[in-house]
C-alpha cells in the first residue's frame, strides 16, 4: 500500500460503514490519520470499522448523516470536529445507482442517484472547505466511476453516469476554485471491485479490482508529497476500455 505519511490529520469518509469506503477508511488510519467513519443507518457495521481502525492506532469515531441534506452535513461535520478535530481529509464515497433502464425511473428515484452522487459531494466539500482554507491544508478525493471521464453510453443507469460524470468535473472546477489554499481536489474511478453486487463476463487483466487498487490510489492523492497534483482523475480499472458501458 502506498506509503502516505498523516499523522496528526483528520479523515472523514462518507459511506465508510463497508465495502470500498470501510477500506478507504482503514487505509487512511493505516497512514496514521484519526478517522470518521460515516454511515446513513448501518451503524453496526460502521461501529466494528471504527474499532477496526483504532485497532490500527489511531483514534476513530462514527458519524450518521445523510449527504443529500445540507442541515444533516452540518451536524456530522460539528459532531466530527468536537471529537477529532477539523476535516483535513474528506472522501466523498456515498452514492446510489438504479440498474434499471432510465424510462422506469420515477423522479424521484432520479433524483436520489444525482443527490448522493453529486449533491453530496458538493455539500461536503462546501462544509470542508471553510477549516481547510484556514489553515492552509486540505485533501479531498471524490470517488468516480472509470468510463465517466470518456463519456461513454449504455443502455441502463443513466442517472448514475450522469452524475459520476458531474462529480469529476465538479472535481475539476473545485481544484481551480482552490489551486491557491493549500487544498488539493482529485478523484478516483474504479471499474467493478472486488465487493461490487454484480460482475461482468470478463475482468480487465483476469481479475476484479481490489479495495487495496482503490485505497493507493486515494491515499497517493493524500500524500504531502502530490501537493502539486490536483483536478486530476485515476481510473482503477486494469485498462478496460469498452466502446460503451
Amino acid at each position: 500500500m502506498h506509503d502516505a505519511d498523516l499523522d496528526g490529520r483528520v479523515a472523514l469518509v462518507t459511506g465508510s460503514a463497508s465495502g470500498v469506503g470501510r477500506g478507504l477508511a482503514l487505509a487512511l488510519a493505516d497512514a496514521g490519520a484519526d478517522v470518521a467513519v460515516h454511515y446513513h443507518s448501518s451503524d453496526a457495521a460502521a461501529a466494528t470499522t471504527a474499532a477496526d481502525a483504532e485497532a490500527l492506532g489511531v483514534t476513530a469515531t462514527t458519524v450518521q448523516g445523510d449527504v443529500t441534506d445540507p442541515e444533516s452535513v452540518n451536524g456530522m461535520f460539528e459532531a466530527v470536529e468536537a471529537e477529532l478535530g477539523s476535516v483535513d481529509v474528506l472522501v466523498n464515497n456515498v452514492g446510489d445507482f438504479d440498474p434499471r433502464h432510465w424510462s422506469e425511473i420515477d423522479l424521484a428515484d432520479w433524483n436520489r442517484v444525482l443527490d448522493t452522487n453529486l449533491t453530496g459531494t458538493m455539500l461536503c466539500c462546501r462544509r470542508a472547505l471553510p477549516a481547510m482554507r484556514g489553515q492552509e491544508w486540505g485533501r479531498i478525493v471524490n470517488v468516480g466511476y472509470a468510463g465517466s471521464d470518456k463519456a461513454l453510453t449504455g443502455a441502463t443507469n443513466f442517472p448514475y453516469f450522469v452524475a459520476k460524470t458531474g462529480v469529476l468535473m465538479f472535481t475539476r472546477m473545485l481544484a481551480s476554485d482552490t489551486q491557491d489554499d493549500g487544498i488539493t481536489v482529485n478523484a478516483v474511478s474504479p471499474y467493478v471491485i472486488e465487493t461490487s453486487d454484480e460482475f461482468p463476463d470478463e475482468a480487465p487483466r483476469g481479475r476484479w479490482g481490489t479495495v487495496e487498487d482503490v485505497a493507493n490510489a486515494a491515499l497517493f492523492f493524500c500524500d504531502s508529497d502530490s501537493d502539486y497534483v490536483s483536478g486530476e482523475n485515476i481510473e482503477i480499472d486494469g485498462g478496460w476500455l469498452p466502446e460503451s458501458i
